[in-house]
């Protein structure tokens, strides 16, 4: 295999990865902030001692997420040397931005989080949640402004040497598909948090103990799961699916396995991409929904695979959309479970319902892999150009750079990873075994 495989499965290895722990942390900046105000009122102690328990859970998470998201950067310049030569002036400054402001306002502030609780008045130490809360979701925004542009790139020029520069820079930071995206993958974050909080609770309930504090973990996590998981669906995600249809026909076409054009287009449930044949095996179709829901009436062309040239399909059409389906499927699911629990948790009875409580607890994995599903979901859909409609991934990678390089690289990141997620599983059983503070003082 050449380089350039090895480049991007080590990308999209490290990426994968790192993006594990982000995903939680952000989602869990929110919760933290409703659960710390929540701790304000009088009577609220044991939201207090809740936030407490989450913070620590965020710090293991963010300190985790630093280590493995430093292999990820340094990759722009060993692996994607020409992208970075040909891009740098444009995705320099959201990257810049995110290191020098989101992530410093984030670090420091969980540190007065972590430590100054007892320095700290209630009010002080709830600002300190807030600033953490904006520092954790500007480092988010930046992130995908940069991905934004490389999926719909406005605000640029070009340079005498064919590089690009930033010419506009509101343009750039407004792109229409970064507000979108972000909305769509903030919400998943805050899905992620909801779950993870509401398997905690789930798992001491199942245990029978701490059964104030699963009690609580119960209801917060099911209502802020199921409110999320809403919006993630809409208006998000069909913002986010309107805009890849009028910007990227192909991946549209490649995500529900369409290789024809033509009006009333159906959305696939179920069936295999037959892309030798330009067909798609044992389908179960809704009809007219896809024109529906890309262009807002039922008789809308939806163009094919067909009607473009092939050296423009994205360039793994059957994992692309067998990606998309997972999380599609996943979504729908995890919409049903919460709404299911939510239900139970405000009638009183979802501590007794044993089959749900088993249901949130072994439904943990499941936004870790719709959200990891959605990301080759939009990574896949934009090939095969690194920049859209600009520079193509073939031209990005770094040409000195040889396939043998990455591969022993790669292996290395494997094993370093592999010893860092027991670690970090054992700290975060040993944490989830303590349970809130005040019942490990």
């Amino acid at each position: 295999m050449d380089a350039l495989f090895w480049h991007r499965l080590q990308f999209a290895f490290t990426i994968v990865y790192h993006y594990l722990f982000p995903q939680l942390t952000m989602g869990l900046a929110l919760a933290i902030v409703v659960m710390k105000g929540l701790g304000l009122r009088k009577g609220g102690e044991r939201w207090s001692e809740v936030a407490r328990f989450w913070v620590r859970v965020f710090g293991l998470n963010f300190a985790v997420g630093v280590v493995t998201g430093l292999p990820m950067e340094f990759q722009f310049g060993t692996n994607w040397s020409r992208f970075s030569a040909y891009a740098g002036g444009v995705i320099g400054q959201t990257l810049g931005m995110e290191s020098m402001f989101a992530f410093f306002l984030e670090s420091s502030f969980l540190a007065l989080l972590v430590f100054g609780e007892k320095r700290l008045s209630p009010r002080a130490h709830f600002a300190s949640a807030i600033a953490l809360f904006v520092g954790s979701w500007m480092s988010g925004y930046f992130i995908v402004t940069t991905n934004a542009f490389m999926q719909h790139p406005v605000g640029y020029g070009m340079q005498a040497d064919g590089s690009l520069r930033l010419d506009d820079a509101a343009a750039f930071l407004l792109n229409p598909w970064a507000l979108a995206q972000y909305a769509h993958n903030m919400m998943a974050s805050c899905v992620t948090a909801s779950f993870v909080i509401s398997a905690v609770g789930a798992y001491w309930t199942l245990k029978k103990k701490h059964p104030d504090h699963a009690g609580l973990f119960l209801k917060f996590g099911t209502t802020m799961g199921l409110i999320s998981a809403l919006l993630v669906a809409f208006p998000t995600g069909d913002r986010q699916a309107k805009l890849v249809a009028e910007h990227q026909p192909t991946a549209l076409a490649a995500m529900e396995g369409r290789f024809e054009t033509g009006p009333m287009a159906d959305i696939t449930l179920i069936g295999q991409p037959n892309v030798a044949q330009h067909r798609l095996d044992n389908p179960i179709h809704v009809p007219g929904a896809l024109s529906f829901l890309a262009y807002g009436t039922f008789h809308s062309d939806v163009r094919g695979l067909g009607a473009f040239p092939e050296d423009t399909w994205p360039g793994n059409i059957e994992l692309l959309y067998y990606a998309f389906h997972v999380m599609a499927g996943l979504g729908t699911l995890m919409i049903g479970l919460m709404g299911l629990s939510a239900i139970q948790a405000y009638r009183g009875k979802l501590t007794t319902t044993r089959s749900l409580l088993w249901a949130l607890m072994l439904a943990l994995p499941f936004p870790y892999i719709a959200t990891t599903a959605g990301w080759m979901t939009a990574e896949l859909g934009r090939q095969p150009w690194l920049i859209y409609g600009l520079f193509r991934t073939a031209q990005g990678a770094s040409a000195n750079v040889h396939s043998g390089d990455v591969l022993f690289t790669l292996i290395g990141f494997a094993g370093l990873y592999l010893v860092i997620g027991v670690v970090y599983l054992v700290l975060m059983g040993r944490e989830i075994a303590h349970g809130p503070e005040g019942h490990h003082a």
